[in-house]
């Protein structure tokens, strides 16, 4: 069986903490989960008050950064499954952001 056939049931995310190298969410269901922030290199590049800006979507079923453009879902949280944006996309988006911030930003 793959991870794409694991049912997580249903459990929604209610907090989330961001620290400079972890992604920990708190579930409904009494559990937390933290990952390694680097699993989603937008989160990673970001600013702290970025990070800070977050907002629960689908009920909890996911956590949304406006700011960054990032959406996270509590099933691939589970699942262990990283962010899956191409390497082009992320450096057009660190681009981007080296214009708008006035810096380059590596990853």
């Amino acid at each position: 069986m793959n991870s794409s056939m694991i049912k997580t049931g249903y459990v929604s995310a209610r907090h989330v903490i961001v620290t400079d190298d972890t992604l920990t969410v708190d579930l409904t269901d009494g559990r937390s989960v933290s990952v390694p922030l680097a699993w989603y290199p937008r989160l990673l590049h970001s600013a702290q008050e970025e990070r800070r800006n977050w907002r629960l979507i689908g009920g909890g079923e996911g956590i949304c950064w406006p700011d960054i453009d990032e959406d996270i879902s509590v099933d691939n949280l589970l699942t262990g499954r990283r962010s899956g944006e191409s390497p082009r996309s992320f450096r057009k988006w660190l681009e981007e952001r080296s214009g708008r911030w006035g810096k380059k930003s590596e990853p």
